[in-house]
């Protein structure tokens, strides 16, 4: 077996080395493909030929967003315990964490979970090597349909957690994160925080609970990057959900409706001391859904704000003129609900004040009067000239295409990309971040110790 391990690894080097990172960037269009199945999964398909590699993803509405606020970090969880062995079903023998491992080795494919504050994630990476592929979608319909959650694991996994949020308590970044997640996102689940209550709560029987309610086939999200065709990616999207209960989603209950995050209604400060040599400084406020339209218009305005590392105004203003910080930056995180804008860095405790003064200040003159001419040209040619970077892997593409089919945009959506950033104009981004931003009323959280 490690003979045959050894020569499925040498296998995937050689395939690697064969252009994996460079065939897509010579593709004049991304053809993306969509199409539902008779179980009603979606699947979302770019044929990729030239490299016998298969790579997918698979996405349901089971994240974070999703988990009671007694038990935070249900989803987190479930999705770490789902490599950690599978039940013996149909026929086929259970396999602890170590033979599940053991097995994935054996086949050189890679096989992982996560949970995002949106979603439950599945991946999968194979060669397409027939009897490769054949068994490595096999075992990853076990590990998605039939996960064991065993009790010693969870049990394990929980004293491992606990100590981690213990040692989080230490670090500066951990601790801001926290206060400055609850006041912008207040009691939405964007803002809950995990603890050593939360941990508690959480019993073997809620993840498979969870799992049960979560992962069903009619809701999936499928998205494909590699070499199969139409009818091949259809098939092996059949097998990866056929361990699931085959039921029609209309016979389900609906998902219940997660809330809106809610604007915030005034401005606030809040010091946290702290006994760190650099102050700890995190501003900002609800953004936008991942879906507005105003997307392009403010990825732009946030690259030439604070996004464009040492281009940004944030930077020239705050670093290069007054030298209060080696670094500073903003960004959006836009999600199925308003994720937040944020502005970040550190500076000396002595000069925090005025440091967070001057960023206030331009922040509140970017959303005014928005970027110069000049800005919007080098923000153009910076996004447009590095798009190719975003592709420029199967992997990077996967990405890409499942954000597509998450968020439900437009099939060539890759293909417009570059046209839709070069439509922006300086008026649209003023308008956009106009919208968006209210400078008068964001949060301000200052970590260090106090001068």
């Amino acid at each position: 077996m490690i003979i045959a391990t050894k020569k499925i690894a040498t296998r995937i080097t050689k395939v690697l080395a064969t252009g994996l990172f460079c065939q897509i960037s010579a593709w004049a269009a991304i053809p993306i493909q969509h199409w539902t199945q008779p179980s009603g999964a979606q699947v979302y398909l770019v044929e990729s030929p030239a490299v016998a590699m298969l790579d997918v993803q698979i996405d349901f509405d089971a994240g974070s967003r999703r988990d009671p606020p007694a038990q935070t970090g249900l989803a987190s969880i479930m999705a770490d315990l789902l490599d950690k062995g599978v039940q013996a079903r149909n026929g086929a023998p259970a396999l602890d964490e170590n033979a599940l491992g053991e097995a994935w080795a054996d086949l050189g494919a890679q096989f992982g979970a996560g949970a995002s504050a949106d979603q439950l994630n599945f991946s999968l990476r194979s060669l397409t090597e027939p009897d490769l592929l054949d068994q490595a979608v096999a075992l990853a319909a076990r590990s998605i349909a039939e996960p064991s959650f065993p009790e010693s694991v969870w049990q394990r996994e929980r004293q491992r957690l606990q100590a981690a949020l213990k040692e989080s308590y230490t670090r500066p970044a951990s601790v801001i994160g926290r206060a400055y997640g609850q006041a912008v996102y207040g009691t939405h689940p964007y803002g809950q925080e995990v603890s050593e209550a939360t941990l508690a709560r959480i019993s073997t029987a809620d993840l498979r609970a969870a799992h049960a309610a979560g992962v069903v086939a009619c809701r999936a999200r499928i998205s494909m990057v590699g070499a199969v065709t139409r009818a091949q990616a259809d098939a092996l999207a059949a097998r990866l959900l056929s361990r699931l209960p085959q039921v029609a989603c209309a016979s389900l209950p609906p998902l219940p409706q997660v809330a809106e995050v809610a604007p915030l209604a005034q401005a606030e400060e809040k010091r946290i001391p702290f006994d760190s040599a650099q102050a700890h400084v995190l501003m900002g406020q609800p953004g936008f859904k991942r879906a507005d339209p105003d997307y392009f218009a403010l990825t732009v305005g946030n690259y030439i704000l604070g996004g464009g590392g040492f281009v940004s105004r944030l930077t020239q203003e705050v670093r290069e003129k007054r030298g209060f910080t080696y670094g500073v930056s903003s960004h959006f995180s836009p999600g199925l609900h308003a994720g937040s804008f944020t502005v970040g860095l550190q500076t000396r405790p002595d000069q925090a004040a005025q440091a967070v003064a001057l960023v206030r200040q331009v922040v509140g003159d970017f959303v005014a009067n928005g970027p110069t001419e000049a800005e919007l040209k080098a923000a153009k040619d910076n996004l447009v000239g590095g798009f190719a970077l975003r592709i420029d892997s199967n992997g990077k593409l996967l990405g890409n295409i499942a954000g597509i089919a998450w968020n439900n945009l437009p099939l060539d959506y890759l293909d417009t990309w570059t046209q839709q950033v070069n439509n922006v104009t300086a008026a649209d981004i003023k308008a956009a971040f106009a919208r968006k931003l209210q400078p008068e009323k964001m949060v301000t959280v200052i970590l260090g110790s106090s001068q």
